[in-house]
């Protein structure tokens, strides 16, 4: 079993209520083996929702915090209208890593970019579509667990193949 992004497969589940169809990964959903997943929706996020950026640090720092006692969390995921969905965020993250614990998930394809999803990559906290080194906190957890990680920008069926054989 390989998880992907929901909106990857067609799904509308981005903050925007539309999808990032991605032809080859929805025609792999259709031969089986994928199970999309949304961790924004999962954390109890809505569809539609105003976007998010993780802002103050890293998502390992995040999840760190998170398991910590402490008051004082610098690293918080915020909306651009300003209102803290940590929460929400940390909650999907655990229960895709709950799901990707139950069916041993060995390798996941997420969204670029994404404060949930992004590998490599995610926007600054900024709001201001610029893009720095980093983990959403889905990817990071995922990481953690020992799960591959990659976004649709780096998918190919090769790895694909090389992914089911894990």
């Amino acid at each position: 079993m390989i998880i992907v992004s929901a909106c990857l497969v067609g799904i509308n589940a981005r903050y925007d209520q539309k999808s990032n169809s991605h032809p080859q990964l929805i025609e792999e959903m259709r031969r089986g083996g994928l199970l999309p997943l949304c961790p924004e929706q999962l954390g109890g996020l809505p569809t539609p929702r105003i976007p998010c950026e993780i802002r103050g640090g890293t998502a390992a720092e995040l999840l760190w915090q998170h398991q910590q006692e402490d008051e004082d969390k610098p690293v918080r995921v915020v909306n651009r209208a300003g209102k803290d969905v940590t929460a929400q965020f940390v909650k999907g993250a655990e229960e895709v890593a709950r799901l990707a614990d139950f069916y041993g998930v060995k390798a996941a394809v997420l969204k670029a970019r994404s404060p949930s999803c992004g590998c490599g990559k995610i926007y600054d906290g900024s709001f201001s579509h610029q893009v720095i080194d980093g983990y959403g906190v889905t990817a990071e957890a995922l990481l953690q667990r020992g799960v591959t990680v990659i976004t649709e920008e780096d998918y190919t069926s090769e790895w694909m193949e090389r992914m089911k054989t894990l």
